[in-house]
């Protein structure tokens, strides 16, 4: 009875310590991420600096700290490339974009919307004038387009501005001394905690490192894949090479957020192959080649690389993965799903390391 005592409290003085920790993270959201992408970008720049280190050059070696600032320059270097090669495509779908003529566009696609619109009719017997999908689209359109809207989109784009200087000095400076001080991350989050839990601290950040390491490198493989495979495909259908480079970026970057990421990517390419279609084509031929590629190309990556990205990679079972993102999202949206993954896996390791008395903590965490 005692021990059976014993047991409750400490799990409920577990519980209400997980409690707090969980919602400091939340409330100092975001200074958590500056800090783990920092350390993700320390764990992927650590053999950059530990090879510069091993440079001699007669008796002088390279000191840790300038090994960390060429590594930090490296990564930059590296980022700021990446960001040369695409955000030109961006800037010039978005001058195009600001240009569109709207009732061209309509005009454009008036026959599918036709076709719909008597599909329509007929599935729900609407009698003939009774609805127009044609303007309700050119409605639907005008209140997304309005002066109102570019104002707030451009408010929005100016904060985003003002927010990546912040984040970009704020990483930055974190990443510098994560890669000059080996180990830093860890004393940070043991200084934490009582010291006789050092030691099943260090090796869950071990564990945690590890298949978070594994699951951002499967993410990024896959999303890499997944953008010359559309680019290459909507090329093949002859697609000109910026509009079908746009496509496969669009659609590389949103596959990061599981699930929704892809659909919100399908849409926004769909609208790209209107506004730009195949030269020769029709738009309503654009359209179906769009539609069918990214199908294909999804289910592929779907039933081949995600099962090992977001299963194996973090050991753990589709069904579960798949019930922890439905719960991110319907939490915190968006957002939650981009985190559901690596916040799962974190909970994970550290129940295993304090809790691992419970059969439901054993069930869940017997992978790792």
């Amino acid at each position: 009875m005692t021990m059976n005592l014993q047991t409750i409290w400490k799990f409920l003085a577990g519980a209400v310590i997980t409690a707090v920790v969980l919602f400091l993270l939340w409330y100092f959201s975001s200074i958590v991420v500056y800090i783990l992408v920092s350390a993700v970008l320390a764990v992927m720049g650590r053999p950059l600096v530990c090879r510069l280190m091993q440079i001699r050059i007669r008796k002088w070696q390279m000191p840790r700290a300038l090994a960390a600032l060429v590594t930090l320059v490296v990564i930059w270097a590296i980022a700021a490339t990446i960001g040369m090669l695409f955000l030109p495509l961006v800037f010039d779908k978005i001058y195009e974009f600001s240009n569109l003529d709207f009732a061209t566009v309509i005009g454009n696609i008036e026959q599918p919307i036709a076709q719909a619109q008597r599909y329509l009719s007929d599935l729900f017997a609407m009698p003939v004038g009774s609805f127009s999908l044609q303007e309700a689209l050119i409605s639907q359109l005008k209140s997304w387009i309005d002066l109102e809207s570019i104002n707030q989109l451009f408010s929005s784009i100016v904060g985003l501005l003002l927010s990546s200087a912040v984040a970009l000095f704020s990483i930055s400076f974190i990443t510098f001394f994560f890669l000059k001080e080996d180990g830093l991350f860890y004393a940070m989050v043991t200084a934490v905690f009582p010291e006789r839990y050092s030691e099943n601290i260090t090796r869950a950040l071990d564990e945690v490192t590890y298949l978070l390491s594994r699951y951002f490198r499967g993410l990024l493989t896959e999303s890499l894949v997944l953008m010359i495979a559309v680019t290459i495909t909507m090329t093949a259908f002859g697609m000109k090479l910026p509009d079908a480079a746009f496509i496969g970026l669009v659609m590389g970057v949103m596959n990061v957020v599981p699930y929704a990421g892809p659909l919100l990517g399908g849409v926004l390419s769909l609208f790209v192959g209107v506004v730009s279609p195949i030269e020769g084509q029709t738009i309503g031929y654009t359209m179906i080649i769009i539609v069918c590629s990214l199908l294909a190309l999804k289910s592929l990556d779907d039933f081949i690389l995600q099962p090992t990205l977001y299963s194996e990679r973090v050991k753990a079972h589709p069904l579960e993965v798949f019930l922890v993102i439905l719960v991110a999202g319907s939490a915190a949206g968006i957002l939650g799903m981009l985190l559901a993954i690596p916040g799962y896996t974190v909970l994970r390791v550290f129940a295993k390391e304090f809790f691992s008395q419970f059969s439901l903590v054993r069930k869940l965490t017997e992978k790792i």
